[in-house]
């Protein structure tokens, strides 16, 4: 397994005071190279702005990314002093290589990639989503619009009437976003598919840094991507920021089984690779390994699971897995408490069922799991004591949400599976 150094920080290197119930104010999410002075640009967007602090920037060198670094509300006047201050905090805190960053073309043969987006009664989102992916520059690629059981055709007309043949739609109406992924995944016509979300904005070198991380060998199945927030409006929003957000960490790395890192609970710490708001494999072994578990997924009663099962049969089958850094997707978080209530009992939820499907879908490895599983249930609990124990009560409101999803999260997955064998609804 190649390891890179990690990096001196991965979180904002200024902090607030935090997000409250009355009275937060709304940080401005932007971007910065450090080759580009007194330049800003929003999560994805093409053109300029000039922001005020409160901001959250994110740092690169030549495109890289670096960090975040966050400036209060009183630092910086105008945009330009702004831009010196957070730069001179990010060349302070990064290691920053003596000769910088090259940039060159790409040594090796570009796939062909088809971009996979699920969507779900979020015609506003997709459109954004949808702008930002046709905005890059990546010589081969397709758009795939899945509509997961629609309450109306409005994402259809969107399609139809605003992308025309530069996007394909097609509706799955079996809910769960398994079920979206494993359609768009039997429609794809690329080497490699590309997996994000109505509500992710796609970064115009997205598409160059999966394929980055493809090229490091054939034994490459899946990388996975930096996931950083496009806005920080509400306290529910950042509240989930500083509760762990998806970033995870600026320093690219692979996992093996061949070459397995010093954890005990590998590979079934699937949380670390990555998510599937920015997630990617190759073609040909995913739809050999049956692609995803129809029973885990947003939409179904595990509520989630169905990335973290996928990322565990890549390694379990003897491929590698990679994270990409470099290849960035910017999330809009839930912006209600009542959402974000709902997304942390899912993301436990989503472990729980993980954790059961990986044991009931392939019994080989059943003494390997059942001699992990209850370490690896201990830690999932552990850390999510320290949350409850530690921060705000915001945080440790989430935590304990987290930690009565991971109970639930067998119960659904089971439910999940019954529900498919039926053939009926919600249950």
């Amino acid at each position: 397994m190649s390891i890179a150094r990690r990096p001196a920080i991965t979180r904002p290197l200024v902090a607030d005071a935090g997000p409250g119930d009355s009275g937060y104010a709304a940080v401005r999410v932007v971007d910065i190279d450090l080759t580009r002075p007194y330049e800003f640009r929003p999560p994805a967007g093409p053109a300029p702005v000039r922001p005020t602090a409160p901001v959250l920037a994110l740092v690169r060198l030549r495109g890289r990314p670096l960090g975040l670094v966050r400036a209060g509300r009183h630092q910086g006047g105008t945009p330009e002093e702004l831009w010196r201050s957070l730069a001179a905090t990010a060349r302070r805190g990064f290691p920053l290589p003596r000769a910088g960053i090259p940039a060159h073309a790409p040594s090796y043969v570009q796939p062909s990639i088809s971009v996979i987006v699920a969507t779900h009664n979020r015609p506003g989102m997709l459109r954004e989503c949808l702008d930002s992916l046709l905005r890059m520059g990546y010589p081969r690629f397709e758009v795939i619009v899945v509509d997961n059981a629609p309450a109306d055709d409005a994402a259809e007309q969107l399609v139809g009437d605003v992308y025309g043949g530069r996007v394909r739609y097609v509706r799955e109406p079996r809910a769960g976003l398994a079920h979206a992924h494993n359609r768009g995944l039997a429609l794809a016509r690329g080497e490699i598919a590309a997996f994000t979300d109505d509500d992710a904005l796609a970064d115009p070198g997205w598409l160059a840094a999966l394929a980055e991380g493809f090229a490091r060998g054939r034994g490459v199945v899946c990388v996975t991507g930096l996931i950083v927030p496009a806005e920080l409006e509400t306290a529910a929003q950042a509240a989930l920021e500083r509760h762990g957000g998806f970033a995870k960490g600026f320093a690219p790395r692979t996992w093996s089984l061949r070459h397995p890192p010093h954890d005990p609970l590998f590979p079934f710490t699937a949380g670390r690779f990555g998510s599937g708001t920015n997630m990617a494999f190759r073609v040909g072994p995913l739809r050999a390994l049956g692609g995803f578990d129809p029973a885990t997924g947003t939409g179904t009663p595990a509520h989630g699971g169905d990335d973290l099962l996928a990322f565990f049969r890549v390694l379990t089958a003897g491929h590698t897995l990679a994270y990409q850094p470099g290849a960035i997707v910017w999330h809009r978080h839930r912006r209600t408490q009542d959402a974000l209530d709902t997304q942390a009992f899912g993301y436990g939820a989503g472990l729980g069922a993980y954790l059961t499907g990986a044991l009931a879908r392939d019994p080989r490895l059943i003494p390997a799991l059942l001699r992990r599983l209850p370490r690896g249930l201990r830690y999932a609990v552990a850390q999510t004591h320290r949350k409850v124990g530690s921060g705000s009560a915001r945080s440790r409101r989430l935590a304990r949400l987290e930690l009565c999803g991971l109970l639930y999260g067998p119960i659904g997955y089971l439910r999940s599976r019954r529900r498919n064998r039926t053939g009926r609804g919600p249950v």
